[in-house]
């Protein structure tokens, strides 16, 4: 099946960007790289038994992009509340791997496709914490981000690919996630993950159905101004790698508008779940963008009681801190409606229910 999508993948890099030798040999280093991996996580088994340890109680961070997520992902771990996976540790998912890896971590940097979506709406590197959904690219070229860099501009609408709904491959994820997320645990010398997961939007009850006991961080953004940014950071990604803007008219309106019913689907999928009854509420803590920014602090002393984390004065120092630097942060991203198409009408009406049940 990997081998389709490697051929997809080469298909429409070279229709669209008329780039040949380029996915060719991305495609090559995929390949080996799943050997090399492949390899190193069969030695993990046999040499590091701290690996087979389950795990207990996860903590997960779910919303759009642009909610919000990274940052509270990042303090969350930043105060060694828990770990999560740097963008390497994704790449190369194997203990004994990542070991012999890591003294070349600097000089990789400068070679890292990282460097594509380091911007103003979100820094990263090899070493970030970043979005565990990046490990199903790296390891099966599946999920939402292979849609929304890729698939999208196919000349067919492929979002069936990556539909929970009607191509459900969670089984097969959340497994991947339970054997990474123990090894970087075990590498990060942790005792409890720390994950963030955009793509469990649409498909939060299965996942909890597999982690009864995970706590479920739930990030929620105006849709006018979440929607618009997340548009922005992906097409700016894709302008520092393939020229996006200068690409045909069609082609650009065709894949900004897949890629804004993407986003609007994910949250419309969460709230139906949410009104449904599907998804375990006590074990799911809504927050509000809003209330992120404006009491950063208040908002913790709940999100620690909700993840059952007890307060100490170094941690308690931390969250003033942060908080402060909360209300006075200006962000430097900036994006226009206009640019992708969208008016304010349009967004509010695609998002009804989510200001209804969430932001009313």
């Amino acid at each position: 099946m990997i081998l389709i999508r490697i051929l997809k993948l080469y298909l429409i890099l070279g229709r669209t960007f008329k780039s040949w030798i380029s996915p060719f040999l991305s495609g090559f280093l995929l390949l080996f790289l799943r050997l090399f991996v492949g390899i190193g996580r069969l030695l993990d088994n046999l040499l590091f038994w701290g690996i087979k340890k389950q795990l207990q109680s996860p903590i997960v961070i779910i919303g759009n992009p642009r909610s919000g997520t990274t940052f509270l992902h990042r303090f969350l771990i930043g105060q060694k509340i828990g770990t999560g996976s740097q963008l390497w540790q994704m790449l190369y998912p194997s203990v004994i791997v990542q070991k012999f890896i890591k003294p070349f971590l600097p000089l990789m940097e400068r070679f890292s496709p990282a460097k594509h979506h380091s911007t103003e709406a979100h820094q990263t590197s090899l070493q970030s914490f970043e979005t565990d959904d990046v490990s199903l690219l790296f390891r099966y070229l599946d999920g939402f981000f292979f849609y929304g860099f890729f698939l999208t501009f196919d000349d067919n609408d492929l979002f069936h690919w990556v539909d929970p709904e009607i191509r459900d491959t969670s089984k097969r994820d959340f497994e991947w996630f339970d054997s990474m997320w123990r090894r970087n645990i075990y590498v990060n010398k942790s005792n409890r993950y720390i994950g963030k997961l955009f793509s469990l939007s649409s498909n939060l009850p299965e996942f909890q159905a597999k982690y009864s006991n995970a706590k479920i961080l739930y990030l929620v953004r105006d849709p006018l101004s979440v929607i618009p940014s997340g548009l922005s950071l992906v097409t700016g990604v894709l302008d520092k790698r393939f020229n996006f803007w200068s690409l045909d008219k069609n082609i650009r309106d065709r894949t900004i508008k897949r890629l804004y019913n993407a986003f609007v689907e994910l949250l419309n999928r969460f709230h139906a779940d949410w009104i449904n009854d599907k998804i375990n509420k006590d074990n799911v803590m809504i927050i509000r963008f809003d209330f992120m920014m404006s009491d950063f602090e208040m908002l913790m002393y709940q999100i620690l009681e909700f993840i059952d984390v007890k307060k100490t004065d170094k941690l308690m120092d931390a969250i003033k801190i942060t908080s402060e630097k909360q209300r006075q942060y200006k962000s430097k991203h900036t994006y226009n409606l206009e640019v992708f198409g969208l008016t304010e009408n349009k967004i509010r009406k695609d998002c009804k229910n989510i200001y209804e049940t969430f932001l009313s």
